[in-house]
């Protein structure tokens, strides 16, 4: 038996119980470097400091999945926080459940190439999936000690997104 789930556009309201959506629109926005640079700031909350972590700034290269995307697989980060932001203008998806086996629980949202998403600690989300393959990203999460990552793929049904 299959199911498929739709999606939806992300906004900051919908993707609120899981974490933060990282955009320019509504932010708060300064000028700095002597009025040549425009700061948004306060975008997301950076949660990495459980178990002595320290903050690790990485740069991922996606490749797109076969259409149509299976959902095989979600994960979350007990000790910290997670942020994907995009640096192409490029959409892609964004998955987030209460917990694996609950299919009822799964949402899933279709950012713009101009969203970011930050994960909140716990909370189940798939891999990254994007649309295009070399779909480049920011990321910006925890490193140290302790086990910072929990993987628990999904048996019974199959997902679909549509």
């Amino acid at each position: 038996m299959s199911r498929t789930l739709s999606v939806i556009p992300l906004t900051k309201e919908a993707f609120a119980p899981f974490g933060d959506v990282i955009e320019a629109e509504g932010a708060s926005q300064f000028e700095i470097n002597q009025g040549y640079g425009l700061r948004y700031n306060d975008l997301g909350a950076v949660d990495i400091t459980a178990e002595d972590g320290t903050t690790n700034v990485s740069f991922i290269v996606g490749s797109a999945r076969p259409q149509p995307i299976a959902l095989k697989l979600m994960e979350r980060h007990p000790l910290g926080s997670q942020i994907f932001y995009p640096l192409q203008d490029q959409p892609w998806l964004v998955v987030v459940c209460g917990e694996p086996e609950d299919f009822a629980s799964y949402r899933a949202f279709q950012a713009t190439g101009r969203q970011g998403v930050n994960y909140a600690r716990n909370v189940w989300h798939h891999p990254l999936l994007v649309l295009e393959n070399n779909s480049r990203f920011f990321v910006v999460d925890r490193k140290g000690p302790g086990n910072n990552l929990e993987e628990r793929w999904i048996s019974g049904e199959e997902l679909f997104l549509s």
